[in-house]
């Protein structure tokens, strides 16, 4: 009789515990997603602001002579640009490799 009793009583806290692990389980898969969501959620939000700041914020100033000047430095930036894409790839020297040298130096 009282092994019986406890045979049960073993069988009711191990259904009791499997239950509670389940429902703590499903608690934290639930607030795993929660978490991700948001994170996601995030990060769609961000891509979406940082890709329309010229359309809300604009770039240049709406007076005109302030923007004809931010117009010629950005023009300026972007002409220097190429000049340092070639400086750093060497394409603005000559190849010595050639059989005939030519002075690449600034004469």
């Amino acid at each position: 009789m009282a092994i019986e009793r406890t045979d049960k009583f073993t069988e009711e806290l191990t259904m009791k515990s499997s239950q509670t692990t389940a429902k703590t389980d499903s608690a934290a898969r639930h607030g795993q997603r929660s978490v991700m969501s948001r994170l996601v959620l995030g990060c769609v939000l961000m891509a979406g602001l940082a890709t329309s700041v010229g359309c809300f914020v604009p770039i240049y100033s709406s007076r005109p002579e302030r923007r004809v000047q931010q117009l010629l430095y950005t023009s300026e930036d972007l002409r220097s640009l190429v000049d340092e894409w070639e400086r750093f790839w060497f394409l603005d020297s000559p190849s010595h490799m050639t059989p005939i040298r030519t002075h690449g130096g600034v004469l």
